[in-house]
C-alpha cells in the first residue's frame, strides 16, 4: 500500500531531535513495523490505516515508562504527523521514505 516503507523520522521533543528509523507493514487497514531510535526499540502491533493516515501507540521506558500515540500522514516519500505524550503535550515528527 501506499504507506508502506521505511521511514527516518526526527521527533522535535524537549529532549532536543530525536531521530528513529519507522518500519510500516500494513494488511488492509492495520499495520505491523517498529520504531527504532537511541532510546530503543518499540514493535508496535496496533497500528491503523485510514487512506495515507496511520495512527499507532508505543510504551517506551527512557527517559521515563509512558505510552506516546502517534499521528502521521504521507504524501509521496514524505511523512508529517505529531507525537503526543501524555501531559508532555505533543511534538511534531517529520521524515522520509528511505529505500
Amino acid at each position: 500500500m501506499a504507506v508502506d516503507g521505511t521511514y527516518e523520522t526526527v521527533v522535535k521533543s524537549p529532549m532536543g531531535d530525536q531521530k528513529a528509523t519507522l518500519t510500516v507493514n500494513s494488511n488492509g487497514s492495520t499495520w505491523t513495523g517498529t520504531q527504532a531510535g537511541a532510546m530503543g526499540t518499540a514493535e508496535i502491533t496496533d497500528g491503523t490505516v485510514d487512506g495515507n493516515t496511520i495512527k499507532w501507540s508505543m510504551s517506551i521506558t527512557v527517559p521515563m515508562p509512558m505510552t506516546l500515540t502517534n499521528e502521521a500522514t504521507v504524501d509521496g516519500d514524505t511523512i508529517t504527523g505529531t507525537v503526543t505524550a501524555g501531559a508532555f503535550g505533543s511534538f511534531p515528527l517529520t521524515g522520509t521514505r528511505v529505500g
